[in-house]
């Protein structure tokens, strides 16, 4: 076996021998070698995100007079093979790297400078034409890059990915809440019987909870839309012109479909990372909502036999390796893990979040990891649970009126003509002897049989006040 090829470059701290084909260079290469942390790299949202940022600041300089036409070209192709992801096995780092991700601005600015030298025929590593920093990074920082990227990154796939999942899956709770509408059963509370409810009335609470985290994502996607770019350093804006921002943030909307704005404090925007904790926030609370109904699926449909089984879940694997014919509501199950990874992604973007000192937030490569794979672990779980079980639950209508006219909850509607005690009494006769709440009220005779069956009426019992006698 022989020796791969090799090359040494030079950055500031001296000679780096690295693999001859890595387009990365010198500083890029001594982070692979001091990070071997986890193998969790950025992921490519968050690459496409450097990529565009790259090309933005290229076109914008070049806007500006600061660099010329045929740099200015040369970088924006690189930046978009980067942007595109035809140069992503160029980026080898771990998250769990420098706090501020300096190492993957720097591993960005030598990729793109080394595939400019590649595309005019040059020796990978040779600056000659465009240099990393002078040229590539002209008129930035990674402490203002790396926020960007990470705003950029999740509110593209908030709105690319997660926002049109959800709609789905509202799509498909919407049309149960309807097919559902007219089959009452039993309501609950404290998992004890209740007074009766319409499935689709159930099913609608599961849609209006997906309606609200849509809007939370989009609500995401606001706090996201303010950028550090511009601040370079420590929020001074030190070394770049007063008009790069705007262009940059100009080109950016451009390819993303998203207003970004220049931060109204760039002291506040690179000091704190408040609106990543914010998003991440927004995004628990959806993980939230999401295990809340899962679940709620996941018991109504429990048995089938010897549980609820008020609904019917699709079939979608064997349930059991010893119980022949066990099928699992496995996509609810799945749901609910995510959620979990979701809650615990944004304990740790918050700790990070609260780590900021002086002018620079130091845990921003595992806020940018944590957030993005909540948002990919959000969007890809919702949209195979509306796929392969909601679009897919029945209903068991026989089931849920046995459980209706089982329920001693059903002398609730009793009690405003009969009085609390005597219908407290019927509950409890109910109970001891396992004999309807019809049943009792009929044989003692509480009511005319024609009022006893209006006040019995589960349907009437479902709406605002119940119906007029």
């Amino acid at each position: 076996m022989t020796d791969r090829p090799t090359r040494i470059e030079k950055d500031s701290m001296g000679e780096m021998t690295l693999p001859a084909s890595a387009l990365h260079g010198a500083s890029t290469h001594r982070a692979v070698l001091n990070f071997p942390v986890s193998g969790y790299r950025f992921s490519r949202p968050f690459i496409r995100a450097l990529g565009l940022i790259k090309w933005a600041a290229a076109q914008a300089n070049h806007d500006l007079g600061l660099l010329d036409a045929e740099r200015a070209a040369l970088i924006v192709q690189a930046a978009e093979e980067v942007a595109d992801g035809k140069l992503d096995d160029h980026f080898p780092l771990d998250v769990f790297q420098t706090g501020s991700g300096t190492s993957t601005n720097t591993n960005a600015n030598e990729v793109i400078a080394n595939r400019c030298a590649q595309l005019v025929g040059k020796t990978i590593g040779s600056r000659e034409l465009v240099h990393p920093n002078d040229h590539v990074n002209m008129g930035q920082s990674s402490n203002d890059v790396i926020p960007s990227a990470i705003h950029i990154s999740a509110a593209e796939q908030l709105k690319n990915c997660l926002i049109p999942a959800l709609e789905k899956l509202h799509a498909a709770l919407e049309s149960k809440a309807k097919e559902f509408w007219e089959i009452i059963k039993i309501g609950r509370t404290h998992l004890m019987d209740a007074t009766p409810v319409r499935l689709g009335q159930e099913f609608s609470g599961f849609a209006q909870q997906v309606a609200y985290a849509r809007e939370r994502a989009q609500k995401a996607i606001e706090a996201l839309r303010e950028l550090a770019l511009g601040g370079t350093a420590v929020g001074t804006g030190l070394n770049r012109h007063v008009n790069l921002p705007g262009k940059i943030l100009r080109h950016l909307e451009q390819r993303t479909g998203i207003a970004f704005y220049e931060a109204k404090n760039h002291f506040e925007a690179q000091g704190g990372k408040d609106a990543v904790v914010e998003a991440s926030g927004h995004l628990k609370t959806i993980a939230v909502s999401l295990f809340k109904f899962a679940n709620d699926i996941r018991w109504l449909g429990s048995g089938p036999r010897c549980g609820i089984g008020e609904i019917q879940l699709p079939a979608t694997q064997p349930g059991s390796s010893i119980m022949p014919g066990k099928v699992n509501p496995v996509m609810c199950e799945s749901v609910m893990m995510v959620c979990a990874q979701v809650i615990g992604n944004d304990a740790c973007i918050t700790w990070a979040g609260a780590n900021g000192n002086f002018e620079l937030n130091v845990m921003m490569p595992v806020m940018a990891h944590d957030l993005l794979e909540s948002i990919r672990l959000l969007a890809n779980v919702v949209d195979v649970f509306c796929d392969k079980c909601v679009t897919g639950i029945l209903a068991n209508e026989e089931r849920c009126r046995e459980l209706v006219e089982l329920s001693m909850a059903m002398v609730t509607s009793l009690a405003p003509k009969i009085g609390y005690d005597r219908a407290a009494e019927i509950a409890k006769e109910s109970a001891k002897t396992g004999r309807t709440v019809r049943e009792i009220a009929r044989e003692q005779k509480v009511l005319p049989e024609k009022e006893l069956a209006r006040a019995l009426d589960p349907v009437a019992m479902t709406e605002p006040g119940g119906k007029e006698a």
